[in-house]
């Protein structure tokens, strides 16, 4: 059963992301063309942004249709890595758009275009319907998939942009200040920035198999400490192959009076599941930690030697 709700996620989030990619691409070239005829750098930003979207949308389910290829010989964990890669690379490409506007807007503070108002104000209001409809479209997966958060996150930064466009063209239409334009761009830039950070700072800790920031790991030690006949613990590792895809190992010594295989292991990988939803899990017990058997091997005539981890 959670084999199958997690395909029913996994295509229900595929299929909103096609629809928002056709969607982003079609008003991307719109606001492109209208950015150019009315000379307006702010939608030239916002369609720039749209076209990050369509390349994350794109990548993403790129990297959805690998990720479901199985596992062979060579690639002995799947093809999951591929979502976090495009969530990078997409946070990436952000950085690079965002950077570009800051410096094209700075060229134009100093001498500011003429900027057709009304247009500009028309093809933004229809960029804001055009994202609000993909943000509903992806707003259920967001909180499953990375990949999914990665174009959650561009669609939003969009939408602010398309807002701070509406602003901007109203203003101008207003006041005639032409280096407003200029302003706003500057500020959708400044605000896709931090966000892109956080995602990039996201998806690297993944690909450096960094314990996911969900899991407290002093939580996890407490747990398997807890567990009757858990005597210490040691090399536990953490790591995520890709969004919502956990898995741990440790080395538990467990007390040799107790049955590790009946009674300690069961009651571990029920602590993990329950506690922190990690169900893919590898747990060697032993009655000597490993640094003290391999002393022992070498040198016999030591006694031993403690283990990181005991239980208080």
């Amino acid at each position: 059963m959670a084999s199958g709700h997690h395909h029913h996620h996994a295509s229900s989030n595929e299929r909103a992301m096609k629809v928002a990619l056709l969607l982003t691409t079609a008003f991307m070239l719109i606001e492109l063309v209208g950015g150019v005829l009315t000379q307006s750098l702010a939608l030239i930003s916002d369609a720039a942004h749209m076209f990050t979207d369509c390349a994350a949308l794109a990548i993403a389910l790129a990297a959805m249709q690998i990720a479901r290829r199985p596992a062979d010989k060579k690639r002995t964990f799947g093809y999951h890595r591929f979502e976090i890669l495009a969530a990078a690379f997409n946070a990436l490409l952000l950085f690079a758009v965002a950077l570009y506007i800051l410096y094209e807007a700075y060229k134009r503070l100093s001498v500011p275009p003429d900027i057709h108002s009304m247009g500009m104000l028309a093809i933004a209001a229809a960029g804001l319907i055009i994202n609000l409809i993909s943000m509903r479209l992806l707003g259920h997966g967001k909180d499953k998939s990375l990949n999914v958060k990665a174009a959650y996150l561009e669609v939003w930064s969009d939408l602010l942009g398309s807002l701070a466009v509406i602003v901007g063209a109203l203003i101008i239409a207003m006041t005639g200040w032409q280096w407003v334009d200029s302003v706003v761009a500057v500020l959708i830039g400044l605000w896709v920035l931090p966000r892109t950070w956080v995602l990039l700072k996201s998806s690297l800790n993944i690909l450096l198999e960094g314990a996911p920031e969900n899991i407290d790991v002093d939580a996890v030690q407490a747990a398997l400490l807890s567990v009757p006949g858990v005597q210490s613990i040691h090399d536990l590792h953490i790591w995520a192959l890709t969004s919502g895809k956990v898995s741990l190992t440790v080395h538990i010594v467990s007390d040799p009076t107790i049955d590790a295989e009946a009674d300690i292991l069961p009651r571990a990988r029920k602590a993990l599941a329950m506690q922190f939803g990690i169900s893919h899990v590898t747990i060697q017990c032993e009655q000597t930690p490993c640094e003290q058997a391999d002393q022992l091997e070498h040198f016999p005539e030591m006694t031993g030697a403690s283990s990181d981890l005991h239980r208080d």
